[in-house]
Parts: C-alpha cells; sequence; structure tokens
C-alpha cells in the first residue's frame, strides 16, 4: 500500500506543476493531467482513511455559490447545460483544494512557477511564429484580424481569450522577476516576463492589456516602489501616442468616447440585454449555465450599428453570474473574492520570508488581472482558462501551511 501511495504522490506533485504549462497546449492536456490529479489524490485519501478536503477561508462561500446555482434549476430551460454547469464546479472545486493541501514545499513552489512560466513563455513564442507565419505551431491556428490589425491566438479559440490566460499569470511572473530573485536568475526571469508580456500585448485584447497594467501597478503599490509606479504612470500618460494607426482612426471614429472604445457597441448592448435578463429574475436567475439559451429572450431593439446574435455570452462575468444565479449567486461570488484576499493578506502578514511574500502577492496581482479582464470578458465561464482562475487560488491558500512551518 506505501509504493501506491508513493505513486499517487508522485502524480500529484507533477502534475500540479504541469497543468498551468498544459493550458497554453490544449483542453485535453489539461484534462488529462486534471483526471490524473484527482483520481490519485482521491485513491490516496481511500487508503490513507483521511479526510477527503481541508478547510479553506473560501469553502463555505464556495458550497453557496453551488447551493445558489442549483436552486436557479428552477428557471432553467436546459437542465443538461445546468448540471454540466455544476460538474464544472465540482472539478474547479477539486482543483483548488487539492492545490491547497498539496503543495509541498519551496522547491515544490519554485517548480510550479516554472510551469508558469513554460506556460506563458510557450504560449507567447508561439503567437509569435503565428503573426510572422500565418500559422501558430501547436494547433495550427491562423491569426484573426481586426480593424486592419492580425490579432495572435497562440493555441487557444481566439485572440481575447488567449489574452485572458497570458494575462493572468503575466504579473505573477513580472512580480517573481522584479522582486523575488538576483543576478543571473533575475536576468531570466526578466527575459521570461518580459515574452509574457508581449504575448499580451500580440492579443491587440484592450481587456487584457488593462488587467496587465492594474495588476502590476497592484504590485508597485504593494511592493511600495516608487520608481516602478512613477513608470508605470507615464507609461499610461504616454500610451495613447504608442497606439497603432489603426486604432488611432478607430478611437476618432467612435468620438474617442472611452466606454464606446473599450467595449465595442455590440458589446454595450448586451449589457443592457443581460440587465433586462437580470431584471426578469433578479434573485435566482435564469438558471446556471443556460445564460445563452436565455439571451434571444430578453434581447431589447438595438441599433443597426450595435446589433449582437441570438445566442451570446455577456462579455463580462459578473453579469453573467447575475443573469444565471441572480443578486444572490453574483453577492455569493463577491463574498468568495473578499475571502480570498482577506485571507491573502493574513498569510502575508505572517510570513517572514521575502520570496514567498513577494509570491503572495504575484499570484494575488494575477487573480486580480483574471478578475479585471471579465469586466469585457466571460473569462469564469471558458472553461479552457477558468482553470488557471481556481488554481491560483488554490496555490494561494497552500502558504498557509508556510506560515505554520515558519512561526514554527
Amino acid at each position: 500500500m506505501s509504493k501506491v501511495i508513493s505513486i499517487c504522490d508522485f502524480i500529484i506533485y507533477w502534475s500540479i506543476i504541469l497543468i498551468p504549462f498544459s493550458i497554453s497546449i490544449s483542453p485535453a492536456f489539461t484534462y488529462s493531467f486534471m483526471g490524473f490529479l484527482f483520481c490519485s489524490f482521491l485513491l490516496k485519501k481511500i487508503l490513507k482513511r483521511q479526510r477527503l478536503f481541508v478547510r479553506t477561508a473560501i469553502n463555505i462561500p464556495f458550497i453557496l455559490l453551488v447551493i445558489i446555482s442549483i436552486i436557479s434549476f428552477k428557471n432553467s430551460i436546459d437542465l443538461k447545460s445546468s448540471i454540466r454547469g455544476i460538474w464544472k464546479f465540482v472539478e474547479y472545486a477539486m482543483l483548488f483544494l487539492i492545490c491547497a493541501e498539496e503543495v509541498r514545499d519551496k522547491k515544490h513552489l519554485g517548480r510550479i512557477l516554472g510551469g508558469i512560466i513554460c506556460g506563458a513563455v510557450m504560449s507567447s513564442i508561439d503567437g509569435l511564429w503565428q503573426l510572422y507565419s500565418g500559422k501558430d505551431f501547436i494547433r495550427g491556428h491562423a491569426p484573426i484580424i481586426n480593424i486592419g490589425l492580425k490579432r495572435a491566438t497562440a493555441a487557444f479559440p481566439n485572440a481575447n481569450v488567449f489574452g485572458v490566460y497570458v494575462s493572468a499569470i503575466a504579473p505573477v511572473i513580472t512580480g517573481m522577476a522584479l522582486f523575488a530573485f538576483k543576478g543571473a536568475k533575475k536576468t531570466c526571469m526578466l527575459f521570461f516576463s518580459l515574452l509574457a508580456i508581449t504575448g499580451v500585448f500580440l492579443t491587440l485584447s484592450r481587456g487584457t492589456a488593462l488587467a496587465l497594467y492594474l495588476s502590476v501597478l497592484l504590485i508597485a503599490i504593494l511592493k511600495r516602489n516608487k520608481l516602478l509606479t512613477t513608470l508605470l504612470i507615464i507609461f499610461i500618460l504616454i500610451s495613447p501616442f504608442l497606439l497603432p494607426k489603426n486604432v488611432k482612426n478607430w478611437a476618432k471614429d467612435v468620438n474617442y468616447n472611452p466606454v464606446r472604445f473599450m467595449l465595442n457597441d455590440d458589446r454595450i448592448s448586451v449589457y443592457r440585454n443581460t440587465m433586462n435578463m437580470i431584471k426578469h429574475h433578479p434573485f435566482i436567475g435564469v438558471g446556471f449555465s443556460t445564460f445563452p439559451e436565455n439571451y434571444l429572450k430578453y434581447k431589447l431593439p438595438e441599433p443597426d450599428y450595435a446589433g449582437t446574435a441570438d445566442h451570446m455570452y455577456a462579455h463580462n462575468h459578473y453579469l453573467q453570474m447575475a443573469g444565471e444565479t441572480g443578486i444572490i449567486g453574483l453577492s455569493i461570488f463577491i463574498w468568495l473574492l473578499i475571502s480570498v484576499f482577506s485571507e491573502a493578506k493574513k498569510i502575508y502578514s505572517k510570513l517572514t520570508s521575502g520570496y514567498l511574500k513577494t509570491y503572495v502577492i504575484s499570484l494575488v496581482a494575477g487573480i486580480a488581472a483574471f478578475l479585471i479582464n471579465g469586466l469585457t470578458e466571460t473569462s469564469l465561464y471558458y472553461s479552457r482558462v477558468s482553470m488557471i482562475f481556481w488554481f491560483m487560488i488554490g496555490l494561494l491558500l497552500s502558504f498557509k501551511r508556510f506560515c505554520s512551518e515558519e512561526n514554527g
């Protein structure tokens, strides 16, 4: 039995390292490692006769979020979709709970960071090759073209999904590169950070760029680094002059309206229609994981220049959550987020290692970037990249172990 447990530990250890890298390649690759992780973890728990999961700061709000999602089935017009959505919740719960419990030591954390870096570097190089050759070298995808500009997708289905992924992990790499290493290691990390940031800009996604900028600014503020803060402020002041000519012309076409520039007219229509959906079902929503199926029913009259399809996502995961599970569901999710950041603050205050403190801040910035991107994308509903959000939360929660070890 001990040999089987050792094999399970080995699989769990390396699956956690490889999951963030696998996301950059394909969903099948990711789900293979997820399957290995889940099966090995459950088998280990059964053999050792241990309690299945540890308690974390977000267990209660997460369980309540699942409960309100199930209650919303009352209004669901597609129970199969709703049930599939709940199964996704089970996967997310398994992922963050296993990561929270099974991260072993600082060496494991370093290897996990290596997996995160490999994913960002792989996808960014793939994006560069895609723009150069016309196809990415992993999946053979061609770049997409908007307003005459090529946008990289790498191995992801579109540029915005690629942006959600790379903008969530770029702050983690950047924070660690700037403040956790010295000498040759710092030089290498800064190079990897530059590659990750390049990937963000290859997408030409406004939400992605905003998420990266604000998350790195958050790192600068939390680290109280005046030089980085000043440079970021200068960058935002000169950035309008650095935009491609096509983007400048487009900004002129929308009369320099910042809302229209950031969102597009069709997104504004989607938000109006989503608010109409929430108005009709304010408490428990239209049914979990059924937003696209319900969208047509709540469409309002739209101008010709801002028309939307009959089957849409909300392009804002907060609005979509409110549409599907009501204000109650959205409030519980906000409670969960507050719990995550409150726990991060407690963990940070108890750590003494500068490396670990920087790691915590970098993860907080990565999670924040994902959430900021969710203002213009339904990031939590893209199963391909939502995994990175729950993975980072689990990784962040695992630092509680290092508090007790350092204090011990």
